[in-house]
């Protein structure tokens, strides 16, 4: 009879006897978007904000019931993985919007609830209360505006949040809200509408409209884009304001918008360090189902100042600088623009065809389930960690009830590949994901989709939004679980409440991180080495867009692709009117968030905080090293004993040899 040992009969025993691996087993498992559901969000409405409302760091969601009214706000709970809700109001009337900012500047975010009212935009702040929740008993009521929602914005350099937009009666005339809280005078009211310095012809805002706090000069300082209305043709066009600080704004580009043009993005879409555009266009939209027909998808790209290929070059020739240094990427470029021309030698706009992606498709550009139609972008965001931003459009049909969300990457372009052109050259191409995807693509029933990271453990996730239909609720979180071999870096600038670091409650009683502020305008641009030792640039922006649900992040994500050294700079900026608005960060290591605190008034420094991710690979890393090392010291000490007896062996021959010279 055949007996084993008993060593090997220990290796035969079940898995589950293996009590004592040290590794916690994988929460997801596969290379693919795996399904996570609805984590806890359990609503009969939507999804209208993310904030992060108890300055964990970790992002919270803001909900909108079915009739328009009842607000909820859920924080993620990192010990159980899910979100959980935590207070509820009613608004009196159906809201349009919410805005979650710290508009006190206490470090806490309030939210700035935007309804209608007798054909105006009702706009009313519910303070954050010192327990928790918020003052729903005494909300503070602003002036109202017209239905072209107002932008969130830092118009003096206060790095409080104003308002930019336009009140009933003056639809040409732009207007700022401006944000004079007093902490100590609660009943001065939250804003005075006052005249904004712009220097330049006005126009007439558009409804729905897709206007940024997003820096397009390339000097790190925020500017602002409109979308405005051409009254005598109807058709659209844009204004680029230039911020020059303490001068106010000034009128530096407009143009006509293509035909058709729907909701606009922005990103950095060839990683050039410029703010792109990129926007669908469609021949006709459906009122009823919010479909676009003969839809094309745009990119615009920056003209600007590129990155110079050499450190030691200075960037100026003849007299006029060609290129900016790697440390001088907040340099303005006063002849930035954008060319929407379609032509041979422009290079900088991009169209083509949806159906280049999607045979026999329909493109949802409104959410028509809401009251009144949602304005869709195309949602970017960098799901893979190259460092270029990937695409996540909604596409109905065949057959034509079914509403499916899909990931495009964004790809080198190639022959064959959709955006690029006949010869294969191009920026970017882009390629819809297949293999992996079919959880997403199972979703037939989506009215929106927006891009977060569960948990901030460094991917971004997909959540869609749902009617219904399907019969699996209305709010759906898709995890992002492909394996990718690159870094990511997360960033936040606060706002410079409580300039020390710590909040403190009025009464003293606890201490808290400022770390709930979403605050708009901060700007970011980095260069870094990939493994072959070519030097790229990029550009991000922090919030540039609130209106319309438009479901932004209060941090910036970009992934930084292959790399094996630090990140050489990093440039952060800030709305601040102050000579020195940014400051250059040098070695920052990935896989990283970094939180970045401005100085206030009276104060020189900034401040920064370094936050390292513990990632899985962590333990595994250290299991090696363990590993290695006792490998090691077995060697050595094999090697040192094997000497000794060779020392031993050597001194014993000598002490017999018998010295002739002496006889």
């Amino acid at each position: 009879m055949l007996t084993l040992p008993t060593s090997l009969l220990l290796l035969l025993l079940p898995l589950p006897s293996l009590g004592i691996w040290p590794f916690p087993p994988k929460r997801y498992s596969g290379n693919a978007l795996l399904e996570a559901g609805n984590m806890g969000v359990d609503v009969d409405g939507r999804v209208v904000a993310f904030g992060d409302f108890n300055g964990d760091q970790f992002l919270d969601i803001v909900t909108l019931g079915s009739d328009q009214r009842m607000l909820s706000v859920y924080l993620w709970d990192h010990e159980v993985y899910t979100f959980r809700h935590s207070a509820s109001f009613a608004h009196p009337r159906p809201v349009y919007n919410v805005v979650p900012g710290d508009f006190t500047q206490n470090g806490r975010l309030d939210l700035l609830v935007m309804a209608q009212s007798a054909g105006q935009l009702e706009m009313v702040v519910y303070l954050s209360a010192v327990e928790g929740g918020f003052d729903i008993a005494s909300p503070l009521t602003a002036p109202s505006s017209t239905l072209a929602q107002p932008v969130p914005m830092d118009a003096n350099g206060d790095m409080k949040i104003d308002l930019f937009g336009i009140t009933p009666g003056r639809s040409s005339v732009f207007k700022i809200w401006r944000n004079v809280w007093n902490a100590s005078d609660p009943k001065g009211g939250m804003f005075d509408v006052v005249d904004p310095n712009f220097n330049g012809a006005q126009c007439r805002l558009s409804n729905p409209h897709s206007n940024a706090v997003v820096d397009l000069n390339g000097d790190c300082l925020a500017d602002l884009f409109l979308v405005c209305d051409d009254t005598s043709s109807g058709d659209k066009y844009y204004q680029i304001w230039v911020n020059n600080k303490d001068s106010g704004f000034s009128l530096a580009r407009l143009g006509r918008l293509p035909s058709g043009v729907q909701a606009i993005s922005f990103a950095d879409i060839d990683r050039d360090g410029t703010i792109d555009m990129l926007f669908p266009t469609c021949s006709s939209v459906s009122p009823v189902t919010g479909l676009g027909t003969k839809c094309y998808i745009n990119i615009a790209y920056n003209k600007q100042l590129p990155l110079c290929t050499s450190t030691t070059d200075s960037g100026v020739k003849g007299g006029s600088r060609v290129c900016r240094p790697p440390e001088e990427l907040c340099t303005p470029d006063s002849d930035f623009m954008y060319d929407f021309g379609e032509r041979a030698d422009n290079d900088a706009f991009v169209r083509f065809p949806l159906t280049d992606l999607f045979p026999s498709s329909s493109l949802l550009v409104l959410d028509t389930t809401n009251s009144p139609a949602l304005p869709l972008p195309i949602r970017l965001g960098d799901t893979d960690q190259d460092g270029y931003p990937d695409l996540l459009p909604i596409v109905a049909g065949p057959p034509a009830p079914d509403r499916t969300p899909h990931l495009v990457l964004s790809v080198p372009c190639a022959k064959g590949v959709a955006g690029c052109g006949k010869d294969g050259k191009g920026r970017r191409g882009w390629q819809v994901v297949k293999k992996g995807a079919e959880t997403l693509e199972s979703v037939k029933d989506a009215r929106g989709v927006a891009v977060l990271d569960l948990d901030e453990d460094g991917t971004l996730d997909i959540m869609v939004q749902r009617t219904g239909e399907q019969g699996q609720g209305n709010v759906f979180f898709v995890q992002n679980n492909f394996y990718y071999d690159a870094f990511f870096l997360k960033a936040i600038v606060l706002n410079g409440a409580c300039g020390s670091g710590w909040c403190a409650t009025p009464n003293g009683t606890s201490k808290y991180h400022p770390f709930g502020v979403s605050y708009s305008g901060a700007t970011y641009k980095y260069t870094v080495l990939d493994t072959s030792g070519r030097r790229s640039a990029a550009q991000v922006g922090q919030l540039p867009q609130t209106s319309y649900q438009s479901l932004l992040t209060p941090y910036s994500y970009f992934g930084l692709g292959r790399t094996n050294n630090y990140i050489e700079n990093l440039f952060v900026g800030s709305t601040k009117h102050t000579e020195q608005h940014y400051i250059n960060m040098e070695g920052v290591i990935p896989n990283s968030k970094v939180v970045i605190i401005p100085p206030t008034e009276g104060q020189d420094s900034w401040r920064r905080e370094l936050y390292l991710r513990p990632g899985e690979w962590i333990p595994w890393v250290t299991l090696t090293v363990v590993a290695a090392t006792i490998v090691l010291g077995v060697i050595v000490l094999a090697l040192h004993l094997n000497e000794k007896r060779e020392d031993e062996l050597e001194r014993r021959r000598a002490s017999h040899h018998i010295n002739f010279d002496a006889l």
